[in-house]
């Protein structure tokens, strides 16, 4: 297995920078496969580092209401695994960033934990984010996503145990995902003093890239994570412009330029510039 995942190599570059990663989150289907498409193309341009694309699911674990509702807009209008992996392969072109899936272990299980590694492989995903990965399941899963040449991203939290937190680390690769609050997924005003300390500890307990999300919504909440993360990821942020499409605030267009400005000012702030 080699260390040199598509995922590393996007960090190891952001670091040779100096800069933070900035990775936004969007979700598969909402409003459809082509939206989804042309997000990622969208996202590319603006020169995001990698993009997480979560996979709709009916009971999502921790995720706030704007992206509970996007995920409930892409199963009406009938998403399905088949339906986003073929989509990804499509959009995927040698200049889209890695892509990281967001997705629920059972969606995964139901589809095959070994199927599902490889099709996603296949249609071009470089890791995987499982927020209810049993831990009985996670050390056998990293090896298989591992074998694949892939990572598997685990999440932290400031209410996490350390104890648990080390147990994490070793089913973790690509980066770690820490969450910058207790809750749900959101967009909050400022960063927590409780997450700046548990980055000051991860510090300390791994090599890994540490990159914080829930909450984290604009260009101001980079500059206090400059010196303790790796990167920042924003999901409700972006997911808000594909909410107001849906309610007819806004077009197509309309809401690409919007995310698009939007990814364009948070590749800027994670520059420092």
């Amino acid at each position: 297995m080699s260390d040199d995942t598509p995922i590393s190599l996007a960090f190891a570059n952001v670091k040779s920078n100096q800069r933070l990663a900035f990775m936004p989150f969007i979700t598969a289907g909402d409003p459809d496969t082509t939206m989804t498409q042309e997000l990622i193309r969208t996202l590319s341009s603006a020169g995001v580092d990698l993009i997480e694309v979560g996979f709709p699911y009916s009971d999502p674990i921790a995720d706030g209401p704007v992206i509970q509702a996007s995920y409930t807009r892409a199963l009406d209008s009938g998403i399905t695994v088949e339906g986003i992996l073929r989509a990804i392969a499509e959009a995927k072109t040698d200049d889209t960033p890695p892509l990281v899936a967001m997705v629920s272990y059972a969606i995964v299980f139901r589809h095959g934990v070994e199927k599902f590694v490889t099709d996603a492989k296949r249609a071009g995903f470089a890791g995987f984010i499982i927020p209810d990965l049993p831990g009985a399941e996670a050390a056998e899963c990293f090896e298989l996503v591992r074998s694949h040449g892939l990572d598997l991203v685990q999440l932290v939290a400031p209410t996490t145990p350390r104890e648990r937190v080390q147990e994490i680390l070793k089913s973790c690769s690509g980066f770690v995902y820490c969450v910058a609050v207790a809750g749900t997924t959101g967009e909050r005003t400022d960063i927590a003093d409780a997450l700046l300390d548990q980055l000051r500890w991860l510090r300390e307990e791994t090599d890994l890239p540490l990159a914080v999300g829930f909450g984290i919504s604009k260009p101001e909440h980079v500059e206090p994570l400059r010196e303790l993360a790796d990167g920042v990821i924003i999901g409700s942020g972006i997911v808000r412009h594909l909410e107001r499409l849906a309610q007819g605030e806004t077009d197509q267009k309309g809401t690409l330029d919007a995310i698009g400005e939007l990814a364009t000012e948070m590749v800027s702030a994670t520059s420092g510039d």
